[in-house]
């Protein structure tokens, strides 16, 4: 039994932080470059986006009026006035 606190780690508190600190500051080894992916296909012709778009509220109050499928609506609209977005 003595033999067994003999074999005992006593860690000091001062000793496992500063390791600690160590191993969160120390540089990590630059990981190998990704292989190059394939290139993305080209966009799928009628297929939508999600996007993020600031209107002002009197123009959204306008196309939610009639309850949903105002998304739709705002689509349509903005199509009517690009002349190459004509399907």
């Amino acid at each position: 039994m003595a033999d067994d606190r003999n074999r005992r780690r006593f860690t000091d508190p001062r000793t496992a932080a500063e390791a600690a600190f160590k191993a969160a500051t120390t540089a990590k080894p630059a990981a190998a470059p990704a292989p190059p992916s394939a290139p993305r296909p080209a966009a799928v012709p009628g297929a939508r986006e999600m996007v993020t778009l600031r209107l002002d509220s009197a123009v959204l109050a306008h196309f939610q009026k009639d309850g949903p499928g105002w998304q739709d609506r705002v689509n349509e609209a903005l199509k009517a006035l690009v002349p190459a977005a004509h399907d």
